[in-house]
Formats: structure tokens, C-alpha cells, sequence
């Protein structure tokens, strides 16, 4: 696979390029996760390669409400992440954004929470050393997109795909001081966001969806780095968005969608889609 790798990177990235759907490459052969990692990596080296300035991490299927919607094969029970780079990642005035959608395939809305690392976590650090690693959250609403017709996948697939990775939107950053770090994985997981699209009501969703807490999500992928030793574990000034709160709903031009917490201090963002 390591020969292929590149060559499948760019075959994804031309597809998202030119707003292509491609097939998934787990109907040609049997592609592993490890071997959809070693496509991830080769499309961060040329993405670098080509200016785009890397700034973080994604966790996708962290969700475990949602694990049994995605996957044809299987169910898809493991989260997954991909980088997160510079052109694809801006933060929102006013906490209201106009996004077009334009070269965005089969786009879908997801409210996450999301943090900056301040310093960088020792190797085997716990979840509360990780917690006080964390220098700010906000909230962000991902768009998240699908090359594949229909949203039909495999786990792999997903990874391959730059982790069905589209334009991230931030908030206003809430600076954690040492006690609320403290409790942070309670205080996220007993929290709840709702989610409309032109004033109605389609969901809500809590904090303890999202692997008990986001907070686990982060120490999950900082687990899961060490066991990737082609990726550099988490460093300080990082950005991760840890994973959606809801279900993904699709979203179209014209549309204007809004979420609101509960139990955080975070304000609630509304997006425009042209």
C-alpha cells in the first residue's frame, strides 16, 4: 500500500479539487486502516508540500449514537481523525458566518466543541494532565463532505477521504482557567447544544455523546498517536475539533442554521449558506 498511497491521495484530493465523486476504495480491494492512515499521511505531505500550513486535528464517528448510521459492511464503532489545515479553517465574528457551498459535495452540518492545546502533553499523560494541557475552547460547527455517492462507506474510507474533512467554523474563544479545567470532563458531558435550520428545531444533542465527554475524545486521539508513529503526536497550539453532538444533517443554498448550549458558557453560532 505504501507504493499506492500517493497515488490515492491525489486521486482524492483532485476529486475534492474539482467537486467529484469518486468510489469508495474498499469496493475495489481490502483497505485497511492502517492502510487509509498511510493515504492520510501522503495527502498531508503533498497539501504541505503545495503551501497549505497544517493546524491541527479532526476526530470524526465520535459520536457513538451515530455508529450504527455509517458503514455498509459494518458498523463504523471506532473514531476516526485527519488533519486540519489552515485553508479550510476560519473563525466567525459576531457568532454568525455567510458560507458558500460551492465545491462542497453532499455538505452536512455538525456542532462540535472545540479546543487549543496551550502546551504539549506528555506521552502518557492522564486525562485531567491532558485537561490542563488546554488553553481555550469554543464552539465550532463543522461542514463536513462526502466524495462517495450517497454517504456510503467504510470506516477506511472515511480516513482516506481527508476524514470527510470540508470548512470548520470557530467561535469566540473561552479562555480555561485551572478550575474549570478541573472539571471540564463532567462539566462538557452534562452539557446539551440544539440545532435548527431557519428558526425550527430538527435536534439536540450532549455532550456525554461524544465518547462520554470531548474531553475523552482528545485523550483518545493523543492515545491513538502513540501507536502512529508516521504522525507527530499532539503539540502545543493545535487546534481539535472533537466530533459532533448531533447527527450531521444535510444542508443546502439559501438555508440559514442555528445552534444554542446548555450548561457551558459558550454562545451558539448561526451560518448562512450561499
Amino acid at each position: 500500500m505504501s507504493l499506492l498511497a500517493e497515488q490515492h491521495a491525489y486521486t482524492f484530493l483532485e476529486a475534492r479539487a474539482r467537486t467529484q465523486h469518486v468510489n469508495p476504495l474498499s469496493w475495489q480491494f481490502e483497505l485497511s486502516i492502517a492502510d487509509a492512515y498511510d493515504i492520510a499521511k501522503a495527502s498531508d505531505t503533498i497539501r504541505a508540500a503545495e503551501g497549505e500550513v497544517r493546524i491541527g486535528r479532526k476526530l470524526g464517528f465520535t459520536n457513538r449514537k451515530l455508529w450504527t448510521k455509517y458503514g455498509e459492511k459494518a458498523a463504523i464503532r471506532e473514531p476516526i481523525w485527519s488533519s486540519l489545515f489552515d485553508s479550510t479553517v476560519r473563525y466567525v465574528e459576531d457568532n454568525h458566518a455567510y458560507q458558500s457551498l460551492t465545491g462542497a459535495l453532499q455538505p452536512r452540518i455538525e456542532p462540535e466543541v472545540v479546543f487549543k492545546l496551550g502546551r504539549t502533553p506528555a506521552a502518557d499523560a492522564c486525562i485531567e494532565e491532558l485537561a490542563d494541557c488546554l488553553e481555550w475552547m469554543a464552539h465550532g460547527i463543522e461542514i463536513v463532505v462526502s466524495p462517495y455517492p450517497d454517504w456510503k462507506f467504510e470506516a477506511a474510507d472515511a480516513i482516506a477521504a481527508l476524514g470527510l474533512h470540508g470548512t470548520l467554523l470557530i467561535g469566540e474563544p473561552r479562555i480555561l482557567s485551572s478550575a474549570s479545567r478541573l472539571h471540564l470532563a463532567e462539566l462538557l458531558a452534562n452539557a446539551s447544544v440544539s440545532l435548527s435550520c431557519d428558526g425550527t428545531l430538527l435536534s439536540a444533542g450532549y455532550g456525554s455523546n461524544v465518547l462520554d465527554s470531548p474531553l475523552h475524545a482528545i485523550w483518545h486521539l493523543h492515545g491513538l498517536l502513540q501507536k502512529q508513529p508516521q504522525f507527530s503526536p499532539l503539540q502545543a497550539g493545535e487546534i481539535i475539533t472533537t466530533g459532533t453532538w448531533t447527527d450531521a444533517y444535510p444542508v443546502q443554498a439559501g438555508q440559514t442554521w442555528g445552534t444554542a448550549f446548555s450548561g457551558i458558557p459558550l454562545p451558539g453560532l448561526s451560518v448562512s449558506f450561499a
